[in-house]
């Protein structure tokens, strides 16, 4: 397959705008590739530039691979998502709005990039890399989603009134108005394609309205996000959702834990968040302390940490510098007394054994032998 992929924009021909959110989050943990290849997206798209693989290769002296492995890095932090043709070729990329703590299909607008045709310079065509999924070095095998079915008028009517009447109930009850036809037709979908039980439907409903998106093309994609990943309970799916959160994901790294949340620690983290209401900054501080502190049960160790500061109402630095202070000067106090009281008692423990006509040296504690040195040495001269 020989073509370009294309990338829109709604920006200004002369600029191109990086989010703050990409800078202070998602940089660090990239390599140099990575950056390199998500920017230059951004530049094509905001000049409404078609690009390829191999282009995207000759421009920073990389190789095929290591341009589709940053590609399917950015799908992975869902920055990006790639569309494919029926035969795995590569055809379009959309470039998905950064919002935190959201994470899964991150859209500006939910606007959908469109594929231009294949434009070919000076009747040289480039290639776009085709069936990227047949190689397994390079993403592993990409899962379809199933296909959207035709349903009759009668169907959909059926499924509202009789087996989906319930989730069509809460439904409407979550989002706030009675659903489309269209939206309708998602539910059903999702539910008889997707093979969604009525609780995971419920947590989808419930996670796309608490993440404040009521358009229900993000609920599909969210939902054939759960449906490649394998996920079949609510439980799994909140396990799911703590793997992509960059604020759960952050503090993990910098307490030293490098493996994927599970959904135990993914609720230890989010209660920092949440029921303790600490910002960022001041749960990276206490993370900085634990660090500093220990090596083992490190979430723990942080926890009693914030929980302490939580019980004092401290939450800005300030306040921490103040408890700081007060530890301090107690600590001073503490240590002034039980030095005066240590030399207290040691010195009444010292007179007990002090001579009364000696001298005062540590050697007075113990018994003092007296000999005739002249009688010892008369006695050596007899002999």
């Amino acid at each position: 397959m020989m073509g370009r992929v294309t990338i829109s924009h709604n920006l200004g021909e002369d600029s191109t705008n990086v989010s703050n959110i990409f800078i202070d989050e998602y940089m660090q943990d990239a390599n140099d590739a990575q950056i390199k290849i998500y920017l230059f997206l951004l530049r094509m798209m905001s000049a409404n530039l078609p690009t390829s693989v191999s282009a995207l290769a000759d421009k920073f002296n990389h190789t095929e691979k290591d341009v589709i492995r940053a590609l399917k890095y950015w799908e992975k932090k869902e920055l990006i998502t790639l569309e494919y043709d029926g035969s795995g070729n590569l055809t379009g990329i959309h470039m998905e709005d950064i919002n935190p703590k959201t994470n899964f299909g991150r859209r500006k607008n939910d606007t959908v990039l469109r594929p231009l045709p294949d434009i070919r310079e000076h009747t040289v065509s480039e290639p776009v890399i085709s069936k990227i999924a047949a190689d397994e070095h390079i993403a592993g095998e990409v899962k379809k989603a199933p296909a959207k079915p035709k349903y009759s008028a009668a169907e959909l009517r059926a499924f509202k009134e009789e087996e989906g009447a319930g989730i069509v109930f809460l439904a409407e009850q979550y989002f706030g108005r009675p659903l489309t036809s269209t939206e309708a037709l998602t539910l059903y979908y999702i539910h008889d394609e997707l093979k969604f039980s009525d609780d995971l439907l419920d947590y989808l409903m419930q996670y796309c309205v608490d993440n404040h998106k009521a358009d229900f093309r993000y609920v599909e994609k969210v939902a054939i996000n759960w449906s490649q990943e394998g996920i079949k309970t609510p439980k799994q799916a909140h396990a799911e959702i703590y793997k992509h959160d960059p604020n759960v994901i952050g503090i993990m790294k910098a307490l030293g834990m490098e493996n994927s949340p599970t959904e135990k620690e993914g609720n230890f983290i989010s209660s920092w968040l949440g029921e303790l209401g600490f910002s960022m900054d001041i749960i990276m501080e206490a993370c900085d302390r634990t660090v500093m502190a220990t090596q083992k049960n490190r979430l723990k160790y942080c926890d009693s940490i914030l929980r302490s500061w939580h019980e004092k109402k401290a939450s800005s630095r300030e306040d921490i510098a103040r408890l700081d202070a007060d530890f301090t000067a107690d600590l001073k106090k503490k240590r002034s007394k039980a030095s005066v009281s240590s030399i207290t008692t040691k010195s009444r423990f010292d007179e007990s054994y002090i001579r009364p006509s000696g001298s005062q040296n540590r050697f007075n504690q113990f018994q003092q032998n007296t000999y005739d040195f002249a009688e010892l040495e008369k006695q050596l001269l007899d002999n």
